[in-house]
This record gives structure tokens, sequence and C-alpha cells, in this order.
């Protein structure tokens, strides 16, 4: 089970940083992805990052002003925006997706075999 935390509102141009953390299973294995949805619109890659940690792709919309992170130690990914924008609105999910050892990860959703229920961001002022 994933589960995110760190959502919330915030004004144009603030910071928010995004949790993700997993029970049952261990994220060392795993490629990580973040992943958001706004309303009417379809599931988008936001950032990815492989199960060594080594490789990092990011949408061209959020390059930049995104970082995604992992520490295996704790079993967690994180999300840090900065220079947030109104279209950045949406819930954010982060997923997995087992690629042990490996150099890979995918901005493609259909790709990720685990999800966690989202948690939404919201950037307004």
């Amino acid at each position: 089970q994933l589960v995110e935390s760190g959502g919330g509102l915030v004004q144009p141009g603030g910071s928010l940083g995004l949790s993700c953390g997993a029970s049952g299973f261990n994220l060392n294995y795993y490629a990580l992805g973040w992943f958001r949805q706004a309303p009417g619109k379809e599931r988008e890659g936001v950032a990815c990052i492989s199960s060594s940690g080594s490789m990092t792709e990011y949408a061209d919309s959020v390059k930049g002003r995104f970082t995604i992170s992992r520490d295996n130690a704790e079993n967690t990914v994180r999300l840090q925006m900065n220079s947030l924008k109104p279209e950045d609105t949406a819930i954010y999910h982060c997923a997995a997706v087992l690629l042990l050892m490996s150099r890979l990860c995918y901005l493609g959703p259909a790709k990720y075999d685990y999800w966690g229920q989202g948690t939404q961001v919201t950037v307004s002022s």
C-alpha cells in the first residue's frame, strides 16, 4: 500500500513537499513515479526515479521547478515542488513498478502496478 501526504493549499510562487510511504513491500526494488490528475483531464506523469536512484525524468511542464527523490532507508519517495502555478492544481498520486537494480523509470501511468489514493494540491491566491 502506498500512502501520500503533504498536499494542501499554497499561493502561486510558493512551495510544497509531498511524501509517499509504503507498507507491505520494500520500495528499494521499485521504480517510483509521481502523477497528477486535474478535473476533466487525463492522469499525467510528473516525475519518476529509478530503483537505483541514479536516473530521474520530469515532464517538461515541471522541469526546473519539481524535484523527485527517494530515501530507501525510510522506504519513501518525495516530490519537492517550487514556484508553483495555478495549473499545477491537481490530485497527486505516487506509484510503483518492480524494476530491480534498474536505471529505468517511466512517465507513462500504464507502466505502474501500485498506486496511492492521492493527495490534493491546490495553487490559488
